[in-house]
């Protein structure tokens, strides 16, 4: 099995600090490999177990073969290697040897790592190490030269992508002003084969922005009552996007660059790096076609920024970033262009991870849904926005749920996505009726809780409207990050486990 490689933070005296057992299922790819971590989260399988202040992790685990399987974590990537086929990253045997790690220390006694050990962390901190020290030269400011090659000839496909573009848009166009004459009685009667072969259409003109758009257009018709008004919303959105490239010319910049992303083209982190202590809020994976897109939420204590990672994965293997849900880093990073600000790539990492931190200001309900109004004044194509909620209570309503202010009583539904989740369960019982701390998304679909506090964790520093204005930002890295895994906090011992998680960020998705 092949590993992630994080990136290499700088290396210091102090030893790293344990994570919780919360942070550790905050990991897993998937369910399975969640219940599988479990199972070896004991010293009974493991053998030649042991760690050491520079975080590194490692053991022989008893497998179905002759050979034990060597498996080793550096927990401040974090980075895995088993020798185990499997493909997920990380395996059960990582989960499982860093469920010991962090739930039993007297089973993985402190020393030096072994020869198959020690040579995989030198090498991969020499690689980590050299690909720092690469970032640092060519470019002014201290960041490697970027373009391609040949300047003329980039601008030259660009311009020939931006005719195949905007051939779509218009294409796309006429098939929605026949859509809207002939009815929209007449798309529940079509089948998804017109939808796909509409999108198949954005393909060719090298726009997967507006294919996925329609792609999600052939599911309307089947989602229940109410569709026709559903479908008419986002064909509208649609309209208004193809109206927004075929006049892109006229728009002002920040928009503009909003649009491109939107429609597909791809871009790129620019700006100074921002440095600060970034704490993981949350991270989770969705399938975009063939690929896994995993979004990772970041905080910032000093500049109280959110910001967005995205990282991709191909059919079957993980995406390449991840962190655990609940640390904190201190990183730098550098904003992606657009409207919202909100996409980053994350760069150099500075010391070793904190396995604690405090969330972010909360607000109001109130607040949240003026956050989310203001924001698509600049980006009309958001599904939601991320806020923090402060001091909700999670309360029935109907078939659902809702969070509802301890001191106003303004209240925002939760999501339908979120209902058949288990982190719905976990936040209902860290609440137990008093008020929390509650991170997610906000949209017009209702409110996703992905992370949540109790009241006796300390409320964090910031601006107090970090949350709400969506500067955040991202980084250009040189950083070692290789397939990672999705996070999702599993129910299996939620009442032996919420000590461990009521001290910090409990993951819920």
């Amino acid at each position: 099995m092949l590993l992630s490689h994080g990136g290499e933070p700088s290396r210091t005296a102090a030893p790293v600090a344990r994570w919780t057992v919360e942070q550790v299922l905050a990991l897993a790819p998937d369910d399975a490999s969640r219940k599988a971590g479990s199972k070896l989260g004991s010293a009974g399988p493991w053998s030649g177990g042991g760690c050491d202040g520079s975080g590194a992790v490692w053991g022989l685990c008893k497998g179905s073969g002759s050979k034990p399987y060597r498996t080793v974590v550096d927990v401040t990537g974090p980075a895995y290697k088993c020798s185990c086929p499997s493909r997920k990253f990380p395996c059960k045997h990582a989960l499982g040897l860093l469920l010991v790690w962090a739930s039993d220390g007297a089973a993985l006694p402190g020393g030096d790592a072994p020869d198959w050990a020690g040579e995989w962390l030198t090498g991969r901190r020499a690689r980590a190490a050299g690909k720092t020290g690469a970032a640092g030269e060519g470019a002014p400011g201290g960041g490697a030269a970027s373009g391609p090659a040949d300047p003329e000839a980039a601008r030259r496909r660009a311009e020939r992508r931006a005719e195949r573009i905007t051939g779509g848009a218009q294409e796309l166009e006429e098939r929605l002003a026949d859509l809207l004459r002939g009815g929209l009685a007449a798309a529940g009667q079509a089948g998804y084969g017109f939808w796909e072969e509409t999108a198949a259409r954005m393909v060719d003109a090298q726009a997967p922005g507006l294919a996925a758009r329609v792609r999600e257009l052939g599911s309307v018709p089947g989602s229940g009552q109410g569709w026709p008004a559903r479908l008419l919303e986002e064909c509208a959105l649609l309209h208004l996007l193809d109206s927004a490239w075929l006049g892109i010319d006229r728009l002002p910049e920040p928009l503009a660059a909003t649009v491109r992303t939107r429609v597909g083209l791809t871009t790129h982190a620019e700006g100074p790096p921002v440095r600060d202590h970034w704490l993981v809020l949350a991270q989770y994976d969705t399938p975009d076609g063939r690929i896994v897109a995993r979004r990772v939420w970041l905080h910032g204590r000093r500049t109280g920024r959110t910001a967005l990672l995205l990282s991709f994965g191909a059919a079957g293997r993980s995406p390449a970033l991840a962190l655990p849900v609940g640390v904190t880093i201190d990183a730098e990073i550098t904003p992606h262009p657009g409207a919202g600000q909100l996409r980053a790539e994350l760069g150099e990492q500075f010391g070793t991870p904190s396995p604690v931190g405090t969330p972010p200001p909360g607000g109001t309900a109130a607040d949240a849904i003026g956050a989310y109004g203001r924001a698509l004044r600049d980006d009309p194509w958001l599904d939601s926005w991320p806020v923090t909620l402060g001091e909700v209570i999670p309360v029935p309503s109907g078939d659902g749920w809702q969070l509802v202010d301890a001191a106003g009583g303004a209240a925002l539904p939760v999501a339908p996505a979120a209902l058949s989740r288990p982190g719905l369960w976990k936040l209902v019982a860290l609440s137990g009726g008093a008020p929390v701390t509650v991170f997610g998304e906000c949209g017009h679909r209702g409110f996703d809780p992905l992370a949540a506090w109790s009241t006796d964790v300390e409320a964090g520093t910031g601006n107090g409207t970090g949350t709400w204005t969506g500067n955040g930002a991202g980084a250009d890295t040189g950083a070692d990050t290789g397939p990672g895994t999705g996070g999702a906090g599993g129910t299996e011992g939620l009442g032996a486990d919420h000590a461990d998680a009521t001290s910090g960020t409990v993951p819920l998705i």
